[in-house]
């Protein structure tokens, strides 16, 4: 049985228990995180712990927990937990009030809640052994404020499950222009001619951190041009290569979409050059 935080306890998962009054429960009103740790070693903490307490700020939740206090919380939870390959869920709720009310209660105690979850072995630079994605497409139906990492996500969800109940592994998003948005639970990059692309952030498009991380370690490296701009979905249709990028996939190519191939249908170079800086440098953060 796994061990858990919950406001300050450590303890076994199945005797973590809310009130059904909590607001996280009632509304989805709460935020996020979701940190991948490879033998103890967590990988861009501080860039998902700038995310979380902007998502804190913009929903106006007021936290007493600092960079630092997460972090051990992180540890512990790894240490308790046997360490490998794990990921760590952080999820803060406004808290539970004593009545069911659409305005933000004052004075109630955030719930802080966090466990692991194992995961897969970090991804290897190695075109043979890529975990390749196949995907669909479909407009995008959420609400505007996407840049927010609530713990709403039944737009996610439903987006996809489009894409499941066709047998694929994610589901693509653009929006009434026909511009490429993100993916249900993954930010998308193209390439073209050599040059990797995503679209510009906005309201539309969570910051993914993986994304982040990769802009600028590509840029730093210089081998690679990249662009942050508008994308139609005609140039996600001519691309040589596609990407979904998170912070469990890092990088993962796309050799279908709609049930056409990508490109040749094959894992590309480029996502190989790009996957094998990231594996380097993904520690620096």
């Amino acid at each position: 049985m796994s061990t858990v935080y919950l406001n300050g306890v450590y303890l076994p998962m199945d005797q973590a228990r809310i009130s059904p009054m909590d607001r996280g429960f009632l509304f989805g009103d709460g935020i996020y995180e979701v940190i991948p740790s490879y033998d103890g070693h967590l990988v861009g903490f501080t860039p998902h712990m700038n995310r979380m307490q902007d998502g804190l700020d913009a929903i106006e939740i007021a936290m007493r927990v600092d960079h630092e206090q997460w972090r051990e919380i992180a540890n512990e939870l790894i240490a308790r937990n046997g360490g490998g390959n794990l990921g760590i869920y952080f999820h803060v709720s406004r808290g539970a009030d004593t009545r069911r009310n659409h305005a933000y209660p004052e004075d109630i105690e955030p719930t802080i809640y966090a466990f692991v979850f194992e995961i897969p072995p970090a991804p290897v630079p190695d075109k043979s052994a890529a975990t390749c994605y196949t995907v669909a497409t479909t407009e995008d139906m959420r609400w505007k404020r996407c840049n927010i990492k609530s713990t709403a996500l039944l737009g996610n969800v439903m987006h996809y499950q489009h894409g499941h109940a066709l047998g694929h592994k994610e589901t693509i998003l653009y929006n009434q222009d026909g511009e490429l948005t993100e993916a249900a639970a993954c930010n998308v990059f193209v390439v073209r001619h050599g040059i990797v692309a995503t679209p510009l952030l906005d309201h539309q498009k969570l910051p993914g951190i993986t994304r982040l991380m990769l802009l600028e370690i590509l840029r730093r490296d210089g081998s690679i041009p990249v662009e942050e701009r508008v994308i139609n979905m005609r140039e996600l249709e001519q691309a040589d290569e596609v990407w979904l990028t998170s912070s469990s996939k890092e990088i993962a190519p796309v050799v279908e979409i709609d049930g056409r191939p990508v490109g040749d249908g094959k894992v590309g170079d480029v996502w190989l050059a790009a996957q094998t800086l990231y594996s380097a440098h993904k520690f620096d953060f």
